[in-house]
């Protein structure tokens, strides 16, 4: 009888570890946001429809273009689901492109239809974030991806400095955190020192390709997850470091549709 109730025994162990070390747990007693953790396994689909059958914890889809019957069958299927939006730039095609007035509109951002956004009129643009971001809320997204946000690294048509970008990436997370969502750090290497208090995840793009990926380390130390993608390496060419790391990473095509290859 002793080799059945150790074999038992062992079995509830690795259990026990299995749910201790659950990369991607909900909120705990008193807490009011998700905080998705390292290592967790997602997928980004900005493009087309959404296909809910991808096998994985957590979804990152488009605020605008994605309803609330997408995100509760996401939800239905035990996926936590991110709000994608572009904060540090203004779209052409978005349905409230025509609220924001000429002067907050600089140069082209090198995405057609996409131009970066005076940072530091805040006056004008809280507002207009405020109501995205009210719209990710009411379509039940548990947290949210704020593109564009390292508008001070480029030619933006603005004189805008590493403080105004700071400032402006900070209101962002205060805004989705005032309405109960977590919130990303898009890029923005040079500022995660600074940033990875006020974020509770990071996204990254081709870290890999430009041999950066050892500046996500901040968030990964704090215990919250990197979401990593690249476009044109292959997985042999950044997995095992992306798994040494802890990082969330996966090989996708720039469009962002559905196909994925993941580490």
């Amino acid at each position: 009888m002793k080799r059945p109730l150790l074999l038992v025994a062992l079995l509830l162990l690795i259990a026990g570890c299995s749910t201790a070390s659950d990369p991607d747990p909900d909120p705990g007693p008193g807490e009011s946001r998700w905080r998705p953790r390292p290592g967790v396994a997602w997928q980004w689909q900005l493009t087309g429809r959404v296909d809910t059958s991808v096998d994985v914890p957590v979804y990152d889809i488009d605020g605008f273009d994605q309803s609330r019957s997408v995100v509760s069958a996401l939800h239905d299927k035990g996926r936590k689901v991110i709000c994608y939006l572009s904060t540090g730039a203004w779209e052409d095609w978005r349905p409230d492109a025509g609220e924001f007035p000429e002067s907050v509109i600089g140069r082209g951002n090198g995405w057609e239809g996409e131009r970066w956004l005076d940072i530091r009129a805040v006056d004008v643009l809280e507002p207009l974030m405020a109501d995205r971001l009210d719209m990710c809320r009411e379509k039940g997204f548990d947290a949210v991806e704020p593109d564009n946000m390292d508008g001070y690294r480029n030619r933006t048509g603005f004189e805008l400095t590493a403080a105004d970008q700071l400032r402006y990436n900070r209101l962002i997370a205060e805004l989705a955190h005032e309405r109960g969502m977590s919130v990303g750090l898009k890029n923005d290497l040079d500022q995660i020192p600074e940033l990875v208090g006020d974020f509770d995840f990071a996204v990254n793009e081709q870290c890999a390709q430009y041999g950066e990926c050892g500046d996500m380390k901040p968030f990964v130390d704090a215990g919250k997850a990197v979401f990593h993608v690249e476009y044109e390496l292959p997985t042999s060419r950044f997995c095992a470091e992306s798994r040494r790391l802890r990082l969330s990473s996966m090989l996708k095509r720039y469009e962002l549709g559905v196909w994925r290859e993941a580490c």
